[in-house]
């Protein structure tokens, strides 16, 4: 048809909007996949294989059930480029026919996903309940077609997006590198760096988020060299910021980043605007191409691409087994940082709307409605369950978040140990060692893996905060790390340094010939 005009209709963009979000939902993208399962082959730090291990694994598990990868489903952004030959058939906008994808995809009953979007920012938060608005940006171009990428982007990850202006001469790569190690793991590694240079503010930040869609080829670009200053830079960055020795979930190891991704554009004589956007490892996102011809069709990756990781290969060390309902203040002041234990008994739910009701009932004085003394609380907000799970995917959510909670929960409850994701500021490790009361993590990136260690599940309290309610879990081998013991140590500070150290030896040693 050449240059000539077509029409593409209204559905078909919403119905691949839609097939796409649930297509991403439960596939990672296979180059990710590729790039994570040789980053496990080489991984040397036990604690952080076993985490690439298990996020490889629930991926693979998550492939055959059709369910998410992680429990945050998303906030979904779109990039649509549209053909200027184009003709869209629908009395309905561009965003409307997105948003009315968005809707379906998480409302589907064979595969609801969970919604994360609240309206009245500065007001009630109240949640939408379909994960709508998407955040859709569109741009006119030459063609005939309309080419449209998806993504769901985590909270976790994308509230460690970072923006400065830098002085001309400054170097991007000293600054990048430098957040990079203030950013804490709570955006999930191993995953990406998206850095967009120039323009204007709002546009470094668009160049960054395009550019994190684009394929993996990091082990490309290291055999063949850099071609040009953006290659270069990807390089560099890509060294660097492994060097620091973060490693996934932040445990230290080898691997913080699979790829680095760099864009840039042309900006003001005076201004040097730098944005960076981290990707976590759920990676999700996916972009097809419409000519008129009716929906999108996906085809599932080839799975066989998939390494065959089992649960005895993660759990092949002689691991200690807890029984949480014969918990003991004795028992959680023997645990040691960077231990991997297997939980088994009974834990309650709890996040950020649930910390802040129990805190204002605390404040007021009056009865909880759940009795926490001796009890074990995760952090996490469960996708619902469909075709009899107990509940459906149920990875941590970033513990940070709770911080500002912990001292009067610890006070005020009697709590035994907590269990999230990523690190625990001053405040919260201060009060973890004055109540020894320890903080584990779960792998941000297996939640489908953590969902089938859980066996029962039963709402307890707020049940109008949907996935935000309490429950009462009944898990069995359900794998957590020690992250904070009750003198202070943190495996969030000594696994880096550690690594960080030994990649410095190493690099000495290959340069003088070792």
């Amino acid at each position: 048809m050449g240059n000539r005009s077509r029409t593409i209709a209204g559905k078909d963009i919403t119905r691949s909007v839609a097939d796409a979000l649930q297509f991403i939902s439960y596939y990672h993208p296979p180059d990710y996949i590729r790039s994570l399962s040789q980053a496990y082959v080489r991984e040397r730090s036990p604690s952080a294989k076993n985490a690439i291990g298990q996020i490889l694994l629930n991926s693979r598990m998550a492939a055959f059930g059709r369910r998410p990868i992680c429990q945050d489903t998303g906030l979904v952004v779109v990039f649509a480029k549209v053909g200027m030959g184009v003709r869209i058939k629908s009395e309905a906008s561009f965003s409307d026919l997105v948003n009315e994808g968005v809707r379906r995809a998480y409302l589907d009953p064979d595969n609801p996903l969970r919604p994360s979007i609240v309206s009245d920012v500065l007001g009630q938060r109240l949640n939408t309940r379909d994960n709508t608005p998407a955040v859709v940006h569109v741009e006119l171009v030459q063609g005939n077609q309309i080419e449209i990428t998806v993504a769901a982007k985590g909270g976790g990850s994308e509230n460690k997006a970072r923006f400065t202006t830098l002085n001309p001469s400054a170097s991007v790569a000293d600054w990048v590198v430098d957040t990079v190690s203030t950013l804490g793991s709570g955006w999930c590694p191993p995953g990406l760096i998206s850095v967009g240079i120039g323009g204007s503010a709002e546009k470094a930040m668009l160049l960054a988020k395009e550019a994190m869609n684009e394929p993996i080829d990091m082990s490309d670009l290291v055999a063949r060299g850099p071609s040009n200053a953006e290659e270069a830079l990807r390089l560099q960055l890509y060294e660097r910021i492994n060097a620091l020795g973060i490693g996934a979930q932040g445990l230290g190891g080898l691997t913080t980043v699979v790829d680095v991704k760099v864009a840039t554009h042309p900006t003001h004589a005076a201004s040097k605007p730098v944005a960076l956007i981290p990707q976590c490892a759920a990676n999700r996102h996916l972009t097809f191409t419409l000519d008129g011809k009716g929906p999108v069709e996906l085809q599932p990756p080839d799975l066989s691409e998939w390494p065959q990781i089992g649960l005895e290969d993660l759990h092949a060390a002689a691991l200690r087994r807890v029984n949480l309902d014969a918990l003991t203040k004795q028992e959680t002041a023997s645990w040691r940082c960077g231990e991997t234990l297997l939980v088994s008994g009974k834990m309650l739910t709890g996040r950020d709307a649930a910390h802040k009701r129990l805190v204002d009932l605390i404040d007021a004085g009056e009865p909880l409605p759940v009795d926490l003394r001796g009890r074990v609380i995760y952090y996490v907000g469960p996708v619902r369950p469909v075709r009899g799970e107990v509940v459906g995917p149920a990875g941590p959510t970033t513990s940070s978040r709770m911080d500002g909670f912990t001292e009067r929960l610890l006070t005020h409850t009697g709590l035994f140990a907590i269990v999230g994701k990523a690190e625990r500021g001053p405040t919260a490790i201060e009060s973890i060692v004055r109540h020894k009361a320890p903080y584990l993590i779960a792998v941000g990136g297996a939640a489908y893996l953590i969902s089938k260690s859980i066996k029962a599940a039963r709402l307890v309290a707020f049940e109008d905060l949907g996935m935000e309610a309490i429950f009462e879990f009944e898990v069995q081998d359900m794998p957590v790390i020690m992250a904070v013991d009750i003198e202070g140590n943190s495996v969030h500070s000594s696994g880096p340094i550690e690594w960080r150290k030994r990649m410095a030896a190493d690099s000495i040693a290959r340069n003088i010939g070792v």
